[in-house]
């Protein structure tokens, strides 16, 4: 017990230096801290005082001499219809040193006209920028930020580049026509940019769709302009033949005055006779005629004549009987044998039939597998011109007992 006792003056010795150096300790830390907060600020009143220092010395300098840094100015190069072309002077006038963040970096800025606000277009070092990608016949606006490697920033005023007209192409040639735009054509036509016979993508050139649609005004601004009246589609067609087939009287006038011909031919050796009568309209068919056209010109593939394709085609009897009036030979002969009404029958052109029946059509005629007009009637079952046939056949048969009588009633 006594030994405990004793013991205890002594701890409480201990921890007393313990907490003495504890606090000594704390304090000094404090002490440091304190010098080291000073120090700081000190510095940073130093760093101020130089920027404000260096920074009035910069506004004196730029007052006292205001021609320290040249006018920024943009200045307009190539124009396009889709690009502008901006170029500036680098103010520095030296080789550049040092890193990029030292150099003066430039940056073009391009308003949007909806917002009036800026939005950078180009930023770098260079001094010349081509921005692309814009619509043509439109206004646009620039400026040049010019921003230092001391961190000032200058502006240029604005500059309002308008660009081109997007140039003409066959596009705009064959639209003009399309909408029988007689201005828009000629500008096009005088701008000298376009081939007059430029094809489309259907292989048609301006003077093939002109004179297909009848229109006879555009024809004559095309061929004045140099259109070629003779050139031909992927089919051997020439404008000529589109107008015949159209029906478009006044147009194939006129380009039979400025020199197309009657005996043109296409990659089937057809003539604008054959695709006048496909076409159906009577009065290019009669004028073509009434002009010298010839009624029984044949074809280089079958053998056809304008008569025949009635037949094979359309069976318009009111075709077939202008042709026939115009003298068409009635009973001639394909490459196969056949004859119109062979061709009629196997078609079931019915009016026809009859037009050429009573035309002077002989029903009798066999094509080169022996095969007549009734053959081929009844082979599929057209009722209406084996009745036809019957008829005609009945007559001649009457006319053939009528015509023995009298033959042998006049030897009695």
């Amino acid at each position: 017990m006594v030994q405990r006792l004793r013991a205890l003056p002594h701890q409480c010795c201990h921890h007393d230096n313990v907490n003495a150096r504890t606090v000594r300790c704390a304090r000094e830390r404090r002490v440091r801290q304190t010098h080291s907060d000073s120090r700081l600020l000190q510095t940073n009143i130093l760093c101020v005082g130089i920027s404000l220092q260096y920074s009035t010395r910069t506004l004196t300098e730029t007052a006292m001499n205001p021609a320290k840094y040249p006018e920024l100015t943009l200045v307009i190069g190539k124009v396009t219809h889709h690009s502008i072309e901006l170029s500036w002077m680098n103010e520095e006038n030296k080789p550049r040193n040092g890193p990029p963040e030292c150099w003066t970096r430039f940056s073009v800025e391009q308003m949007d006209p909806k917002t009036h606000t800026y939005s950078t277009a180009y930023i770098g070092y260079s001094t010349h920028h081509l921005i692309e990608g814009l619509e043509s016949s439109t206004s646009y606006n620039f400026r040049l930020r010019v921003t230092r490697a001391s961190g000032e920033c200058s502006l240029s005023p604005v500059v309002s580049v308008f660009t081109n007209r997007e140039p003409f192409s066959g596009k705009n040639l064959h639209q003009a026509v399309n909408r029988e735009d007689e201005e828009e054509l000629t500008t096009v036509l005088q701008s000298g940019m376009v081939d007059v016979d430029v094809y489309d993508k259907m292989g048609f050139t301006p003077l093939m769709v002109a004179a297909q649609k009848g229109f006879s005004r555009l024809v004559d601004i095309l061929l004045k302009h140099g259109a070629d009246i003779n050139k031909r589609d992927s089919t051997g067609k020439d404008s000529l033949m589109q107008a015949c087939f159209a029906g478009h009287l006044n147009t194939v006038k006129y380009l039979r005055d400025c020199g197309s011909t009657w005996q043109s031919r296409d990659m089937d050796g057809c003539v604008p006779l054959h695709w006048a009568v496909d076409g159906g309209h009577l009065p290019v068919i009669t004028y073509m005629i009434q002009d010298g056209c010839e009624v029984d010109v044949m074809d280089k593939v079958s053998l056809w004549t304008p008569l025949m394709r009635v037949s094979a085609i359309s069976g318009n009897a009111a075709v077939a009987s202008i042709l026939l009036q115009a003298g068409a030979d009635v009973n001639v002969r394909d490459k196969a044998g056949k004859t119109p009404l062979m061709v009629a029958v196997l078609n079931n052109h019915v009016e026809l039939v009859k037009l050429l029946l009573d035309s002077g059509a002989d029903h009798h005629m066999k094509n080169e597998y022996g095969a007549g007009a009734a053959d081929m009637a009844k082979a599929f079952g057209r009722q209406s011109i084996i009745n036809l046939l019957n008829n005609i056949s009945l007559e001649d048969s009457n006319r053939l007992t009528s015509a023995g009588q009298f033959y042998y009633g006049d030897n009695k």
